[in-house]
């Protein structure tokens, strides 16, 4: 377990998925609606992860200058930022082009 996670469980969850995830999900998500290309969700992301460690330094006694965690908090809120990117980006195409693309999955498209 501690691979993943620094100190307990329940730290990693409430701070890197739960806070951390949940702006990632909504930056995405604002990248998006604002055509942002998907390279600065990867790089916001990043900027993200160093707040995250940050809050477990200052909250709860982390490692602040750990790199093994800190690309362990990287990529899961570039997943979660890509997949709330992704999820509105769909959302956008098979709305605004109607005419031209269709729904085949939630985070996906095709052509008509």
């Amino acid at each position: 377990m501690n691979l993943i996670v620094e100190g307990s469980l329940p730290v990693f969850l409430f701070i890197t998925v739960l806070l951390g995830g949940g702006a990632a999900l909504v930056s995405g998500r604002a990248l998006a609606k604002g055509w942002r290309p998907v390279w600065q969700v990867i790089a916001y992301m990043l900027l993200l992860a160093f707040v995250t460690r940050f809050f477990h330094f200052s909250l709860f006694e982390g490692k602040l200058l750990s790199l093994h965690y800190y690309v362990t908090d990287s990529l899961i809120l570039v997943f979660l930022g890509l997949l709330g990117y992704r999820l509105t980006r769909t959302q956008q195409m098979v709305t605004q082009y109607k005419w031209l693309y269709r729904r085949t999955g939630p985070l996906t498209w095709t052509k008509r």
